[in-house]
């Protein structure tokens, strides 16, 4: 049974379909995720009992083969966060910035103040990101496979204070985006960007959601 009294991490933690619900609904699982569930839906202006009943039937009706990473080795979740996220991220974010680049240069008079803040924001993103994907695959991600989790709580301190910093960032990208609602009269470039924007943000929630929810937890009690 699931309640409405629960955190929204515990929730998308014991049934990993919920974050499909909560993603349409833009309920915050990873680096907001601390809060129970009714209060996040009175904060959206939301039905706690219909979320809750959304939540349910979703499970209901699909064959969960969704893995339970709470369960399985912390070895193979580190794989999976490595092919899953790290590597597609690598390829993706120089894309997202061809195109954010590619827009401002073409259209920044249709919409300069932003256009040009979208682009600052992506691209400070960016260069978090990809210093953080470093770190974790250097330091951390060895640490924890060593066995040393539980000596690694500097850097998971610092891994979960820069996941909050690019969660604040795709908030501001959102905004920005007006929720990634194409303008009209939108270019092919500039409406792909917007698409790319808003599958960025619905994967990099599950990848926080992942290591601060799950990994990280584990690997410290380790």
């Amino acid at each position: 049974m699931i309640s409405s009294e629960q955190t929204v991490k515990d929730i998308a933690v014991s049934h990993p379909l919920a974050t499909r619900v909560f993603q349409r609904h833009s309920i915050n699982f990873c680096c907001g995720g601390g809060v129970a569930l009714s209060a996040a839906c009175e904060a959206k202006g939301l039905d706690a009992k219909r979320i809750v009943e959304e939540v349910e039937a979703e499970i209901a009706a699909t064959e969960d083969n969704a893995a339970r990473w709470e369960k399985e080795p912390l070895e193979r979740l580190i794989d999976h966060i490595l092919t899953t996220y790290h590597e597609p991220l690598k390829s993706e974010l120089p894309r997202l910035q061809r195109m954010a680049d590619k827009v401002l240069a073409v259209h920044g008079d249709k919409m300069p103040e932003v256009l040009g803040e979208l682009q600052r924001v992506f691209t400070s993103l960016r260069v978090e990101l990809e210093g953080h994907m470093a770190k974790e695959e250097q330091i951390l991600f060895p640490m924890i496979r060593a066995g040393r989790g539980s000596d690694a709580g500097a850097p998971i301190s610092v891994m979960e204070h820069e996941h909050a910093s690019a969660g604040a960032a795709l908030e501001r990208i959102r905004e920005l985006t007006d929720d990634f609602q194409t303008p009209e009269g939108a270019c092919t470039t500039w409406t792909a960007l917007w698409a790319g924007l808003a599958e960025l943000e619905k994967e990099l929630h599950i990848h926080i959601h992942l290591e601060n929810h799950i990994l990280f937890p584990r690997a410290s009690e380790a």
